[in-house]
């Protein structure tokens, strides 16, 4: 069974972005590449016991193992050397990512508190779009009462767009409620 959203995309919204901004070739209509989601656990240093519960809450929210990320540098001003784990990380592919961005679409991005859309400036000049969460708990997957912390994550959507307009246009055609 394939995802709800992917077949949307090809039946749906692929055209409309192809007529949108002319393009003829179909293999050149903007698609989503993969999903990153990433947790930063600076508290990790100290504690090292704190990343077995992030990496347990970001595999029930993506479905996915995720891997820890390690320090690329030294900074003897946060007590940080090289190698120390120091977050976690999963990248989402194929019908796993359209899984993913459905939930977090619908039933994810309502559940945040006083929320009005996202920010339509969160574009990185090549068609990618990152969005940080304040915390976890708006995710469905997570027990309320096993939290023992908020914790935010970033989230990474990179497309095969050329440009902030049409990544724009293949995020709204996908559902994502944007700021106006």
């Amino acid at each position: 069974m394939a995802a709800r959203l992917k077949e949307r995309y090809q039946k749906e919204i692929a055209p409309a972005i192809a007529k949108e901004f002319g393009i003829k070739n179909h293999m050149a209509i903007p698609r989503l590449t993969k999903i990153v989601l990433n947790m930063g656990m600076g508290e990790a240093i100290a504690n090292a016991k704190v990343l077995d519960t992030a990496l347990d809450e970001l595999r029930s929210i993506a479905g996915q193992k995720p891997v820890i990320t390690k320090a690329k540098k030294s900074i003897a001003s946060f007590k940080l050397r090289q190698g120390m784990p120091i977050g976690v990380m999963v990248t989402l592919r194929g019908d796993r990512m359209y899984e993913f961005l459905d939930r977090f679409v619908s039933v994810a991005l309502p559940r945040v508190r006083d929320f009005r859309g996202v920010s339509p400036r969160a574009f990185d000049g090549r068609g990618n779009y990152t969005i940080g969460i304040r915390e976890q708990l708006i995710f469905p997957e997570i027990d309320f009462n096993k939290v023992d912390k908020q914790r935010g994550m970033n989230i990474s959507i990179v497309t095969t767009a050329r440009n902030d307009e049409e990544a724009r246009a293949l995020l709204k055609g996908l559902g994502m409620p944007f700021r106006s």
